[in-house]
Parts: structure tokens; C-alpha cells; sequence
């Protein structure tokens, strides 16, 4: 293996990890390497057995490898170029080919921190492919390190769908402990910076949402009609698997909500503080308003200034002064009660 093949923790074609799944071998899972994978696929395929190939798209041969022996559908490559990360299932000839959205591997509650999965389900070869380390798919390899075993390549997808449901499910776990952080912190008055943090939580869902609302639909549709290979029970399990997204989703909804609520909350508890400031502000220059106007009627250096003579001027003014700042506060806190 190269250096820019060891840097992306993928062979030379791109393969980030191969799975021959036999039930009649004596070895039912065996892992494979690029090489192996072409060989097998260029050979007759026994029945039952078929193969999951994990590629990194960051590595130019990947594709190339993909088109020389995968066999995959002109979709699927299409797919590919168009870039397009809007969640889809489609059939192509006899063969699936699926568009999901997951977080990275190392995701830290930002909209960025979302990519794409492509993905090709036939009767003998699954290819998944992405760009960036996602948490279902590595969720999905340790599973079949572990010794979980699907029976067909529509199980697989199943069990991929499933694992994302199970990253999404942790997604919403980890912003609704924020939320109740930040909910507790707002009733005991400390609003600090968490405007800012609800407004990042809320796009990370609003996106994950607007990803992912398509897959169930996407599912139910195709699976009115699914291909001809597809058994009855892999059509109920990837029901399964649609209803358990659906759920999710409607979690995320009310989630979204409950942030929004927080978020206007928090608006009006600062317009309130705001309006608090500006009244303050306002009587404070109310009350200064006479002596303002007497002293700079009185600083006028011109002739006939009254009381200039008198000698209990000075406490007539303050006392003029103090009249009308009582009045100017009077009227003020009046308007306010």
C-alpha cells in the first residue's frame, strides 16, 4: 500500500474494506481485498454468496475500479457525478441504487459535519462509496467484524438503514441533553450565549431533516414494486427499517419545536431586559431634563438674568429645579405603571 493509500486507510484501488458473505463456505465471512474482490466477481458466483465493497471516492481509482469490474449500473455513476445529496432510492435494471445522508465519524453538533453515502444493492454485489468517515457504515463494518453475518445483500442495506436510524436516534439523545442544559440555565436565569448554541442545534436538524425526510417515502414506493430477487421477508424488514426512520423524524420535528419555543423565550426575555434598559435610560433623562434647560438658560452671558441679585437665588432655583424634576418624574413612572 501506497503512502496516499495508508493516509486514507484504503488499498491502491480505493477499497476501504471487502466482505464475501458464503453461508455454504466453511468460512461463511471472509474478508477480501481488491484484488480478491475482482477475481471473485469475474468468476461464476456461487449461490447464495455475494459481496460488500466499501469505497473511498477521495481516491481517484476508486471509480475507475468500480466501472472496470463492478459491473454497476450507468446510474449509478451519474448518480455520482451529479452530486446531488438529496435522500433517494431508485431501481435501475435489476439492481438498487440509494443516496443517504449520515454524520461524520467525528461529529460535533455542526451543519458541515453531515455527508453523503452512495450505495448499489444487487443480488451478488453491494457497493457502498462515500467521501468522508460516517458513523453508520463504521457502525455496519464493526458489526461484521464482530460476526454479524447478513443472509442477503437486501439484509445489509437493512442493516445499514438500521444503523443509521441508531446514529440519528444518539443525534437527537445528544441535542435534546443540550436542550435540557440549556432550558435548566435559562429557568435559572443565566441566558449567557445560548441563543447562539440553540441556533446551531437547529440547523444541524433542520438539515438532517431536509436529507433525510425523503428515504421513507422513497422506501414505501420502491417497495411496492421491489425487484425480482428481493424476497417477501427482506421487502418487511426494509419496512421495518423505513418505519423505525419515520419515527425518527417525527422526533426531530418536535425537537425542532421545543428548540424554536426555547429560542422565543429566550428573544423575549431579552426585548424585556432591553425595554427595562431603555426605561431606566429614558427617566434618567427626564429627570435631568429642568436642571439642563434652567442651566443653560442661566449660563447665557447676557443681561437681566433674574435672581442675579438676589441673594437666596441660588436655593429659589433648586428649588424650581426640584419642583419640576419631581413633576418630570411623576408623569414618567405614571406612564410606566
Amino acid at each position: 500500500m501506497n503512502s496516499i493509500a495508508g493516509a486514507y486507510g484504503s488499498d491502491d484501488a480505493g477499497l476501504i474494506c471487502g466482505w464475501l458473505f458464503d453461508a455454504a463456505a466453511p468460512e461463511p465471512t471472509r474478508a477480501v481485498d481488491s484484488a480478491q474482490a475482482a477475481d471473485w466477481l469475474a468468476a461464476g458466483t456461487p449461490p447464495g454468496a455475494y459481496l460488500w465493497l466499501h469505497f473511498n471516492l477521495s481516491q481517484a481509482p476508486a471509480e475507475r475500479w468500480l466501472q472496470r469490474h463492478a459491473g454497476l449500473s450507468p446510474l449509478f455513476f451519474e448518480t455520482l457525478r451529479e452530486g446531488l445529496h438529496s435522500t433517494r432510492i431508485e431501481r435501475a435494471d435489476d439492481s438498487l441504487i440509494a443516496v443517504i445522508n449520515d454524520v461524520h465519524f467525528e461529529f460535533s453538533f455542526e451543519p458541515s459535519d453531515i455527508s453523503t453515502l452512495w450505495i448499489s444493492v444487487g443480488p451478488r454485489l453491494v457497493v457502498t462509496a462515500r467521501t468522508q468517515p460516517l458513523r453508520s457504515v463504521d457502525a455496519l463494518r464493526t458489526a461484521v467484524k464482530a460476526g454479524d453475518a447478513p443472509r442477503s445483500s437486501t439484509e445489509l442495506l437493512e442493516h445499514l438503514l438500521r444503523m443509521q436510524a441508531d446514529v440519528l436516534v444518539n443525534v437527537v439523545r445528544g441535542v435534546t441533553l443540550r436542550v435540557d442544559d440549556i432550558e435548566d440555565d435559562l429557568l435559572a436565569g443565566r441566558l449567557d450565549h445560548k441563543r447562539m448554541r440553540l441556533g446551531v442545534l437547529r440547523r444541524v436538524l433542520v438539515r438532517l431533516q431536509r436529507l433525510l425526510a425523503p428515504e421513507p417515502a422513497a422506501l414505501f414506493r420502491l417497495l411496492q414494486s421491489p425487484p425480482s430477487w428481493m424476497t417477501e421477508p427482506d421487502v418487511q424488514e426494509l419496512r421495518g427499517s423505513t418505519e423505525a426512520f419515520s419515527v425518527v423524524l417525527r422526533d426531530m420535528g418536535a425537537l425542532q419545536e421545543r428548540i424554536k419555543l426555547l429560542q422565543e423565550e429566550i428573544a423575549a426575555g431579552v426585548n424585556e431586559d432591553n425595554n427595562r434598559s431603555l426605561f431606566v435610560l429614558t427617566v434618567v433623562t427626564v429627570l435631568a431634563l429642568p436642571i439642563n434647560i434652567l442651566a443653560g438658560l442661566f449660563g447665557m452671558n447676557v443681561g437681566g438674568i433674574p435672581l442675579a441679585e438676589d441673594g437666596h437665588g441660588f436655593w429659589v432655583v433648586v428649588a424650581i429645579v426640584v419642583s419640576f424634576t419631581a413633576v418630570a418624574a411623576w408623569v414618567a413612572l405614571r406612564k410606566k405603571r
